[in-house]
């Protein structure tokens, strides 16, 4: 008999969060699963409860943490936050408030998504913060944390972007070409990235984890097996 669990997803509404919450809901394995997002939504996935919340009240929701795994799918655009300080607020202080919490709630599991090439000493801020946020979470040595650091994400989104509408038809023509040393760089669906996340809530390692993006999409074929 499989033990029942539950879970957390904050970034339920972003392009793998919608994915990831098909995949938990799919399972069968997590008999509750709770939502936070920053407005009202309906989903229609069972054993859903949706919790609007704000985000910098956060601690104000901590009772909610109290559940097995934590996906954490935050994340926005310097074009869409209007500055690099609204960036950093939802892309690294959110990320960073949640994790806290989730460690004072002892959850077995932390599964969180940056980006590739992630590195807190690059000199492009968006890499940075991604950077920072890792580090941020090596040092809270929790229980277990899985990090997913997916290339170009391809996938429906809620907001039309034409630039990444581009980038995703030159990079499906780009993964021909994208082979050996290079494979890593090629575009991956948002559909992948839930899928491994799901997989890698269900093993039994602990300690702190890389996943990148080609380590995604092995860990998103096993889930076919």
């Amino acid at each position: 008999m499989i033990n029942k669990k539950t879970a957390m997803v904050l970034g339920a509404t972003g392009v793998v969060g919608t994915q990831l919450v098909k995949e938990l809901s799919n399972s069968h394995i997590y008999e509750e699963i709770h939502l936070l997002t920053r407005r009202h939504v309906e989903i229609k996935e069972p054993n859903c409860t949706v919790h609007t919340v704000d985000f910098e009240r956060l601690n104000s929701f901590a009772h909610l943490f109290n559940v097995t795994d934590v996906f954490i799918c935050l994340g926005t655009m310097i074009k869409k936050a209007k500055s690099k300080e609204a960036f950093r607020k939802v892309d690294y202080d959110y990320v960073m408030k949640a994790a806290k919490i989730a460690k004072n709630c002892n959850v077995e599991k932390l599964l969180v998504i940056t980006a590739m090439g992630a590195n807190s000493k690059s000199t492009f801020f968006y890499s940075r913060v991604k950077g920072d946020v890792e580090g941020g979470l090596q040092q809270l040595a929790l229980k277990s944390v899985h990090i997913f650091r997916p290339s170009l994400l391809l996938g429906e989104r809620e907001e039309f972007r034409v630039g990444e509408k581009i980038s995703g038809i030159v990079s499906s023509i780009a993964q021909f070409f994208l082979v050996g040393p290079l494979r890593p760089y090629r575009a991956i669906e948002a559909k992948k990235v839930a899928a491994a996340m799901y997989i890698a809530a269900q093993t039994s390692t602990t300690g702190f984890h890389i996943h990148p993006s080609d380590d995604i999409e092995k860990l998103a074929a096993s889930n076919d097996c």
